[in-house]
């Protein structure tokens, strides 16, 4: 079982940055994928980033130049760096983990919200 428990959103101006992080329980973290999602009131839930266990990284392409996604094994934890933030970033945003050497997500965390002010 992987518990896992984002921190780091907020309110934030249009053009700001903030840092998401997910820090998971459990064992075998360095061999899951990991991603984040987000989803905003209305909206289907969208994969934002996703970095393998080997660490190879894709963005859906409203992010690409703007999200960096990170992990650092040793501290069983994965990270969303958000810069040059727009309105339409806002929305809840959920890590997820797969399986071991897995690619489908099984486990969610609970959520963080990040709200993008004009």
């Amino acid at each position: 079982q992987v518990q896992l428990v984002e921190s780091g959103g907020g309110l934030v101006q249009a053009g700001g940055s903030l840092r998401l992080s997910c820090a998971a329980s459990g064992s075998i973290f360095s061999s899951r994928a990991m991603g984040w999602f987000r989803q905003a009131p209305g909206k289907q839930r969208e994969l934002v980033a996703r970095i393998t266990n080997i660490g190879a990284t894709n963005y859906i392409d409203s992010v690409k130049g703007r999200f960096t996604i990170s992990r650092d094994n040793a501290k069983n934890t994965v990270y969303l760096q958000m810069t040059s933030l727009k309105p339409e970033d806002t929305a809840v945003y959920s890590c997820a983990a797969s399986s071991p050497l897995g690619t489908t997500f099984v486990y969610w965390g609970q959520g963080t919200q990040v709200t993008v002010s004009s």
